[in-house]
């Protein structure tokens, strides 16, 4: 079977587990400078370039993945979110794009094929795409509303890059997440069609949307619903939310999206909202018992964690939903629907 059918038949039996955070895993290790600059002869500062240490120190990001999949990860990211050439810009280290996700690729595939050996039980990896801190709907400059730091086929070769070097390092899926400009999903969709392309083969793609505030859009101003009909096309094995809000405020978010789309529907939330320091303390038993009630109520097929979660979390979550009757999809009508920042049905 292919990747997508492989996740696709474990999914149908039963609720499946993603990983959690690393940038808080990282920051814990208090590593310094050398750590992240190692031999690598880069001019700037890497301190906080998190993506830069599956090259200079990728044992550091090997106990985190490892530690994820003990804790009962069915699905692994790559430790790739910054791993562009616009992010890795500000480290003036773009020339190491493709080593960057080549390397945390084969670290992620090898740690997910040695679990799914010890036991039989099919591991997962999705490379994860991460937004850059370009927008293409909105212009940085109030005075120039029109003006864009950046264009739409330009991003498209951005994400090809990164991309291309995932699906070269091993993972199985492409994930475009923390989604809060729309167009910048469909550069990134676009980007990962032409791959296929290229390779002659599926590249699966798993996209999830971030929202800015509690009504329910992302910084583009697509509400979930508008979003799913803007991305439907692609075909992706998961669409889902992640980041935004803990469980708790993420809940009647993720119940919409999982009445409407007729795919797979991943959801990972912080662990709780950041106190008064900007740090996560929800604990994993609390996460854990939020997000069991959306399984228990037939809204999701995949489980993790996002900013503040730990390994712990995931364990608690993997135990959680263990016996769990997974989501059934919902199945595919033939109405035409389309979307600008709100959907639009047109009877069939």
């Amino acid at each position: 079977m292919s990747a997508r059918e492989k996740l696709q038949a474990a999914a149908a039996e039963r609720i499946l587990v993603f990983d959690g955070a690393f940038g808080t895993q990282i920051q814990n290790r208090k590593l310094t400078e050398e750590d992240y600059a190692g031999d690598l002869g880069l001019k700037a500062d890497q301190k906080g370039n998190n993506d830069i240490l599956a090259l200079s120190r990728p044992d550091v990001i090997a106990d985190i993945t490892r530690a994820y999949l003990e804790a009962g990860s069915d699905v692994v990211s790559t430790n790739t979110f910054s791993a562009n050439s616009i992010s890795q810009a500000d480290y003036a280290a773009e020339d190491k794009v493709r080593d960057i996700n080549v390397a945390s690729g084969r670290l992620a595939r090898e740690l997910a094929d040695e679990y799914e050996g010890k036991d039989g039980r099919p591991r997962f990896v999705a490379g994860a795409i991460g937004p850059t801190n370009k927008t293409l709907s909105l212009s940085p400059d109030v005075e120039d509303p029109g003006f864009r730091e950046i264009d739409f086929d330009t991003l498209v070769d951005v994400y090809h890059e990164q991309a291309a070097a995932l699906v070269e390092g091993g993972v199985d899926f492409i994930l475009i997440e923390t989604i809060f400009d729309t167009l910048n999903a469909k550069a990134g969709v676009f980007a990962v069609k032409q791959l296929e392309a290229e390779l002659g083969r599926d590249v699966p793609v798993m996209l999830s949307m971030t929202l800015t505030d509690l009504s329910g859009r992302n910084l583009s101003g697509h509400t979930v619903e508008a979003f799913w009909y803007a991305v439907r096309h692609a075909n992706p094995v998961t669409i889902g939310l992640n980041c935004s809000f803990g469980a708790e405020q993420l809940r009647p978010h993720v119940q919409l999206l999982s009445d409407i789309a007729d795919t797979l529907v991943l959801a990972y939330p912080n662990a709780g909202l950041p106190n008064d320091l900007g740090e996560y303390d929800e604990e994993p038993e609390t996460t854990a018992s939020l997000v069991r009630r959306w399984a228990e109520n037939g809204r999701v097929n995949i489980l993790g964690g996002c900013c503040g979660s730990t390994p712990d979390h995931i364990a608690a979550i993997a135990k959680a939903v263990d016996g769990l009757t997974p989501r059934s999809l919902p199945q595919r009508d033939t109405k035409m629907r389309l979307a600008g920042l709100e959907p639009f049905t047109i009877a069939a």
